[in-house]
C-alpha cells in the first residue's frame, strides 16, 4: 500500500531530542524553542515567533489578541479545517463563511466586501496547498474598514506572495507542524507577530497571562498574573525535533517540489482533455508543495477515483467538508450561505500522496492508476 502521508525524520531529532531532555530544561521556552523562533525571525522577518502546542493553539491566541468579543463577527472561508473558525468562537464571534475562487479553494477577496459589516472584527484568509490568496486585495480591503487580518497560513511554510513570506503580511500569522506537513513536529505550531502593537501581550499570553518571560530577561524584578492566557508553549521536546526538521528545509522542500512537478507533468494530458483540474499557481503566488490535489467532476466521480486507487494499493483522500453544513454550524446557526465553490471543492476535490520519501517509481504507479481508470470511463 502507498500510504497518503508518511512522516520524514532527517535522523537528527532523536539526538537533539536527547539534548534536550539531559540540558535539565524540557518544559518549553529552552535553547531549542529560541533556536526555532530566531530562525523564522531571521529567515521570514517575522517581528515576533513563539512556538506553540498546534496551530489550533496558535489561532487561538490571536484571537484573544485580536480582542475578539461576543457580538464580533469574524470572515472565515467554509473550505478549511475548523480551528481556522474554532479559535473565534471559542471567544463568542459570530462567523461569517466566505466562498472559495473558481480557480483554486482560497478565498475570493472580490466578494469579502459585501460581508463586511460594522461588526466584522477580523478576516482569516487560509492560504490552501500553501498557495498564497490574494493578499493585496484582503489587506486593501481590511485597511480601509479598520479590521485585523489573521493568515491561516498552517499549509502555507515557505511559500511567498509577490516575493513576500506568508504569514508575514497580515497583522497575525499561524503555522502548522503536524505530521501531515512539509515541516513536522507530531503535533506543534507557531503564532508570527508582525504588529508591535501585540508583541508584549502575545507573549504574557503564551506564558499563562503572566509576565514570566519578562522576569527571566531580567526586565521586572517579580513576575505574577498580569493578563488572561493559557499553557501555548510547547515542551523542549518537540522544539528540538522541530529544529532538526528546520535544519532540513531546503532539502526537504525540493524533494517536494520535484514530488509535485512529476505529478503535473504526469497528468497535465488529462487535465488537458478536462477530466479533471490540477493545482492553479497565481502569478503572484509560488508553490511551496505541500499537497497534489485532483478536482473531479463530480462527487460520484471522486469517490470511484478513490475507490479504484484503494483496489490498486495507493490511498488517496478527500479533504476539507463544507464547515457552513457541519453539524455545529446547522444547530448554531440560523444562516444558510450559498457557497457554490466551496460545496464544489468539498465534493471534487481528492488529494494523492505526498511525502518527502514517495519514490518516483511509486509516483509513476500513481499516475498510471489514475489513467487507468479515465480510460474505463
Amino acid at each position: 500500500m502507498i500510504p497518503f502521508n508518511k512522516p520524514y525524520l532527517t535522523g537528527k531529532e532523536a539526538h537533539y531530542m536527547y539534548q534536550a531532555v539531559f540540558s535539565g530544561k524540557i518544559s518549553g521556552n529552552g535553547i531549542f524553542t529560541k533556536k526555532c523562533q530566531y530562525y523564522f525571525e531571521q529567515r521570514y522577518g517575522y517581528k515576533k515567533c513563539l512556538l506553540t502546542t498546534s496551530c489550533t493553539d496558535a489561532l487561538e491566541m490571536a484571537a484573544i489578541l485580536c480582542d475578539v468579543k461576543p457580538g464580533d463577527e469574524v470572515i472565515v472561508p467554509s473550505y478549511t479545517f475548523v480551528s481556522s473558525a474554532l479559535a473565534f468562537v471559542r471567544q463568542g464571534a459570530k462567523i461569517v463563511f466566505a466562498d472559495s475562487m473558481g480557480t483554486n479553494p482560497n478565498i475570493d477577496a472580490d466578494k469579502l466586501e459585501a460581508l463586511i459589516t460594522p461588526k466584522t472584527k477580523v478576516i482569516v484568509p487560509v492560504h490552501y496547498a500553501g498557495v498564497a490568496c490574494d493578499m493585496d486585495k484582503i489587506m486593501e480591503i481590511a485597511d480601509r474598514h479598520n479590521i485585523l487580518v489573521v493568515e491561516d497560513a498552517a499549509q502555507a511554510i515557505d511559500s511567498y506572495y509577490k516575493g513576500r513570506p506568508l504569514g508575514s503580511i497580515g497583522h497575525l500569522a499561524a503555522f502548522s507542524f503536524h505530521e501531515t506537513k512539509n515541516i513536522i513536529s507530531g503535533e506543534g505550531g507557531l503564532l508570527a507577530i508582525n504588529d508591535e502593537r501585540f508583541i508584549r501581550r502575545s507573549e504574557i499570553i503564551w506564558e499563562k497571562g503572566t509576565n514570566r518571560s519578562e522576569f527571566f530577561r531580567g526586565e521586572v524584578n517579580k513576575y505574577g498574573w498580569v493578563d488572561t492566557g493559557s499553557s501555548f508553549l510547547p515542551s523542549e521536546v518537540i522544539a528540538a525535533f522541530l529544529y532538526a526538521q528546520l535544519e532540513s528545509m531546503e532539502m526537504i522542500q525540493n524533494r517536494r517540489k520535484a514530488i509535485w512537478a512529476k505529478y503535473y507533468d504526469g497528468l497535465k494530458d488529462l487535465a488537458d482533455m478536462g477530466l479533471f483540474s490540477t493545482p492553479e499557481i497565481p502569478t503572484y503566488a509560488t508553490n511551496n508543495a505541500h499537497m497534489f490535489y485532483l478536482v473531479c467532476r463530480s462527487l460520484e466521480e471522486r469517490s470511484a477515483l478513490i475507490t479504484y486507487l484503494k483496489e490498486y494499493g495507493i490511498l488517496s483522500v478527500f479533504h476539507y467538508l463544507a464547515l457552513h453544513k457541519s453539524d455545529y454550524y446547522t444547530r448554531h446557526c440560523a444562516d444558510r450561505p450559498e457557497l457554490p465553490m466551496c460545496d464544489h471543492y468539498a465534493d471534487c476535490l481528492v488529494r494523492l500522496p505526498m511525502y518527502y520519501e514517495l519514490s518516483d517509481e511509486e509516483i509513476g504507479q500513481i499516475v498510471e492508476a489514475i489513467h487507468d481508470f479515465y480510460s474505463k470511463i
